[in-house]
């Protein structure tokens, strides 16, 4: 009899905590997470909101240290509307609420003549001082209405990169960028407020052991370094301004785990205000959407290739002639001039295309294609951000075409590479030969808090360790001796870069002789890669070479990133 008595008390004081932490984690959700909501819809005048105002999740930076950083919220205010057979006199009663908050007088005066019309907009985005006062009017026929909108606080700040919510027939949705990859996650599907309180903590606990954490809905959180971001544009106005190319973009990214610190396109947009852009190809991001020949930053990875191979080995030499002829088409170094007997380094030191070409040729057409489709080439990166395009290396075909093409290839013309698969491909020499995989998202923050982490996976190995070890070796006395004369040489770390001087390709065939792309790319510390940064310009004016056009622009960035993230000296 006592034992039945204990199990009976036992399924009570059971039922007593479900119910207790039932009604804590409801009150969890009331106060702290709906609390600001329900304080709004609890303001006196209150009219359901349209469809448009449709709450939505946020997107953030990450500092390095890890704090967020609201890139997209949404903001909420109010609208004012009029029900025009109750304003009586339309004059005195634009005169008070536009002493308030600014209000276009054709509008309201237009909207107030419509007496059979019960309801008409005249105002939107108004805050909750400003509301709190036009409620304290008590104005007849005024009505206050809650009101959502998208707002990016940052500006134009990786604006590309976030993208903006717009109009797709009559429903927001995301449309560019950020908002557009992710637009099922950020979207919330909940109808309102009053959400069954089981279906409410339900729905939060499949969120937090799902499998696929970007399945429910949430906000998302970047690896985006909202200062580092900065400093890139910084750094690609000087080159827009200096130089005047069509457009420039850049790509900071850690080698190891594919996490893009920050990406920038110019020129930019103001999403906030995306309505006034004239030109809607500013919406596109170049680095992901586009695809160049962009030229001798190839150069390193045929080397690698044939170091990978055993074609060649650093101490290799060769007859360079200035040009020499491959199906009947001339292949030429940048100056036509011959070098005689030069070893590999050279190929690099000076940027030979004859050079790169015998390495290629060494190396076997077969056999470099295989390791230019190995790198990723001609295949969509799979970066989480939206309209990405693939590179095209139809012209190399199965290793058995037209031996020009892979004598242009090797120093990254004939061939078209998208900016984020060529930084990809890049990275194996910064991450002991294996293929990152280039992403922006980090996790998923859920109504409840919690935020899920969302795994990087790796790509293949591609190189050797001790390959991409004597790459960068050669890369660092790149830098070191011959970029520049060795003008940007750095005391305390090692530096890997190489420029990039590619032709621009004609539509029909043929190539501009005045116009030009020029790329940089650079790792750092050379041996111990913190970051890797890409950087390009299409059609730059004044100057012929990327030498002259991204080298001190490079390190202006690689300099910063060492001071902000206190990177160690390494010699």
């Amino acid at each position: 009899m006592r034992s039945r008595l204990l199990v009976r008390v036992r399924v009570i004081c059971s039922v007593f905590v479900a119910i207790a932490v039932l009604l804590i984690l409801r009150l969890y959700f009331v106060q702290i997470v709906h609390g600001q909501e329900y304080a709004r819809s609890a303001m006196g005048q209150y009219v359901e909101p349209s469809p448009d105002t449709q709450s939505r999740g946020n997107i953030y930076f990450t500092t390095k240290d890890g704090a967020l950083v609201a890139a997209a919220v949404m903001q909420s205010g109010w609208r004012i509307a009029i029900t025009p057979k109750d304003i009586t006199d339309p004059a005195s009663a634009y005169a008070k609420l536009n002493a308030i908050t600014p209000i276009d007088q054709e509008r309201f005066i237009t909207s107030a003549s419509k007496k059979d019309d019960p309801y008409e907009e005249v105002a939107f985005r108004v805050d909750d001082a400003a509301a709190t006062k036009i409620r304290a009017l008590k104005i007849p026929g005024v009505l206050l209405v809650r009101d959502q909108w998208r707002a990016y606080p940052g500006g134009d700040l990786a604006a590309q990169a976030v993208g903006f919510v717009g109009y797709k027939g009559d429903t927001k949705v995301g449309v560019y960028g950020l908002e557009r990859e992710w637009n099922d996650t950020l979207t919330e599907t909940t109808s309102g407020l009053y959400v069954n309180p089981f279906a409410e903590i339900f729905t939060n606990v499949t969120a937090m052991v799902s499998s696929d954490p970007a399945a429910h809905q949430g906000d998302i959180v970047t690896s985006i370094e909202p200062n580092v971001q900065a400093q890139l544009e910084k750094t690609l106005d000087t080159v827009m301004r200096d130089y005047t190319p069509r457009l420039a973009g850049g790509i900071v990214m850690d080698p190891h785990t594919g996490e893009i610190v920050a990406i920038a396109n110019r020129p930019a947009f103001d999403p906030n205000t995306y309505n006034t852009v004239s030109d809607p190809s500013v919406y596109a991001d170049a680095l992901v959407e586009g695809r160049y020949e962009l030229g001798s930053i190839m150069k390193p990875l045929t080397m690698a290739t044939g170091i990978d191979t055993g074609a060649v080995t650093p101490a290799t030499k060769y007859d360079d002639t200035g040009c020499l002829e491959r199906s009947g088409k001339t292949i030429c170094n940048y100056d036509h001039k011959a070098r005689g007997v030069v070893p590999m380094q050279e190929v690099l030191n000076q940027s030979l295309n004859v050079g790169a070409t015998f390495v290629a040729d060494q190396t076997g057409h077969v056999q470099f294609t295989k390791y230019m489709k190995a790198l990723g080439f001609g295949e969509k990166t799979g970066v989480d951000l939206p309209n990405e395009v693939a590179g095209d290396l139809s012209p190399l075909g199965d290793g058995k075409g037209p031996d020009v093409n892979y004598a242009a290839a090797s120093f990254g013309q004939g061939v078209s590479i998208s900016p984020i698969e060529m930084i990809r491909a890049l990275a194996t020499l910064a991450n002991g030969g294996k293929l990152p995989n280039p992403h922006v998202v980090t996790g998923i923050r859920y109504e409840s808090g919690i935020t899920r982490t969302i795994d990087a996976t790796s790509g293949p190995q591609v190189y050797k360790p001790q390959t991409v070890d004597t790459v960068t070796n050669m890369l660092t006395t790149v830098y070191d001796d011959a970029l520049l004369k060795g003008a940007l040489k750095q005391e305390h770390h090692t530096i890997a870069a190489k420029t990039g001087t590619a032709q621009i390709a004609i539509p029909g065939g043929g190539y501009y002789t005045d116009r030009y792309l020029h790329s940089f790319f650079g790792y750092f510390p050379a041996h111990d890669p913190k970051f890797i940064v890409f950087l390009f310009a299409v059609e730059p004016h004044g100057q012929e070479f990327a030498s002259a056009t991204l080298a001190r622009p490079f390190l202006d960035v690689a300099q910063y990133l060492i001071n902000y993230y206190d990177i160690p000296p390494d010699r």
